[in-house]
């Protein structure tokens, strides 16, 4: 099962970790990477599109406010929702004061 992986996290929490600290926490993005996962993290300019009469409606801004701003998104696959848990429990925005946003992706244009 492929799962969409949204990282939300404050730079201000990551910045008050030790050196030491942020960087075991990356090893964990370097570990997903290294089975192929998608990890990639987001500039903080996002736009919100809608077109529901068939002309665009562009927003500056992201969709929802919360108390953490997405920092970056992956795919991951896993077995199974605990092993997708275990996977992202230590990145970064998990354990930085964050929250890591699992979702279920039904269908994806990937062979296979």
């Amino acid at each position: 099962m492929k799962y969409l992986v949204l990282a939300y996290g404050r730079e201000e929490d990551w910045k008050k970790l030790t050196k030491g600290e942020q960087d075991k926490l990356l090893a964990q993005d370097e570990v997903l990477k290294a089975r192929g996962s998608l990890v990639a993290a987001v500039e903080q300019q996002p736009v919100t599109v809608r077109a529901w009469d068939g002309t665009p409606d562009v927003t500056r801004g992201p969709i929802a406010e919360t108390p953490a701003p997405l920092a970056g998104f992956g795919v991951i696959e896993a077995a199974d929702l605990d092993e997708a848990i275990a996977l992202v429990k230590d990145t970064p925005c998990a354990r930085a004061g964050g929250a890591v946003e699992l979702r279920p992706i039904m269908a994806i244009n990937d062979p296979g």
